[in-house]
C-alpha cells in the first residue's frame, strides 16, 4: 500500500480537487483507493463535505473520516468549541494501517501544522505533520497560484525538511485562465523556494466538473510521479 499525504499553503487552494485529481488517476490506473480525511470542520452532520467532493469527481472510491465539527475552525478549536474529543495523530495513522487498498491519501485541513488537538502533559499538540513523520509517507504540496505563496510554500519545506519528512513535490491547485505576473512567475520560483519539484498545475474551476472532465484534466495536469502526463515544460 501507498501512502500520500496531501496538505495547503493554507485553505481554499485545492486540496479536495487536487486530491480528486490524484485518486481519479489511480483509479483509472486499476487501483484501488482510500480518501482519508481526519477532520472535517465547517460541515453539520449529514451534509456533504470534501470526502463527498472526492466521490463525486473522482468515481467510487472508498473513503474514511474520523470526526466532524460543526464550525468552520482549525480543527482543535472547533473540537473544542463542540466540546468534543479531538482526533489524536494515533487515531488517524491506526486508521490509515487498517485500510486495504493500493493507495491511501491523507487529506489534511488547511495547512500542515493546523493542530488537530491541544496536546496533553505527554505530548505536545499534534499535526498533519506527525501523521506523515508516524506513517514516512511523502506529502504533496497545494499551493495556490498568486502573490505570497513563495513564503508560506517555503516555511512548510522548512518544517518538513526539519522533522525529516519528504516533500514529494508542489502542485498548483487552481491556476487562473489570465494568471497574472506573480501566477507566471511563482511557476519557476515554487520548486526553487521547496526544493523539490512542480508536480502539475490544475486550472482552476474543477470543483464543478464532470468525472471524466476531472480526469482529463488530471491526465494533462499532474506529472508522472501521480499518475499523469503534464511536465514543467509543457507549463501550466
Amino acid at each position: 500500500m501507498r501512502t500520500l499525504i496531501v496538505t495547503g499553503t493554507g485553505t481554499g487552494v485545492g486540496k479536495t480537487v487536487v486530491t480528486a485529481a490524484i485518486a481519479a488517476l489511480a483509479r483509472a490506473a486499476g487501483e484501488r483507493v482510500t480518501v482519508v480525511k481526519p477532520t472535517q470542520t465547517g460541515v453539520a452532520p449529514g451534509e456533504d463535505g470534501d470526502l463527498a467532493d472526492v466521490a463525486r469527481l473522482a468515481g467510487p472510491v472508498g473513503t474514511v473520516e474520523l470526526a466532524r465539527f460543526p464550525e468552520p475552525l482549525a480543527p482543535a478549536t472547533a473540537a473544542r468549541r463542540a466540546g468534543a474529543m479531538p482526533v489524536m495523530a494515533a487515531q488517524v495513522v491506526a486508521a490509515v494501517r487498517g485500510i486495504d487498498a493500493d493507495l491511501v491519501i491523507v487529506e489534511g485541513a488547511g495547512g500542515l501544522l493546523v493542530r488537530f488537538n491541544d496536546g496533553a502533559e505527554t505530548h505536545p499538540p499534534e499535526t498533519l505533520a506527525d501523521v506523515a513523520a508516524a506513517l514516512d509517507a511523502p506529502v504533496v504540496l497545494v499551493a495556490s497560484a498568486g502573490l505570497g505563496v513563495l513564503n508560506t510554500a517555503a516555511l512548510t519545506a522548512e518544517v518538513l525538511g526539519r522533522r525529516g519528512i519528504t516533500l514529494g513535490g508542489t502542485v498548483v491547485g487552481a491556476y487562473p485562465d489570465q494568471p497574472d505576473l506573480a501566477a507566471r512567475t511563482n511557476l519557476d520560483d515554487l520548486p526553487a523556494v521547496t526544493g523539490a519539484p512542480l508536480l502539475g498545475v490544475l486550472p482552476a474551476g474543477l470543483g464543478t466538473a464532470s468525472p471524466d472532465a476531472l480526469l482529463a484534466a488530471a491526465r494533462c495536469g499532474l506529472g508522472p510521479v501521480l499518475g499523469g502526463g503534464w511536465s514543467p515544460d509543457r507549463g501550466a
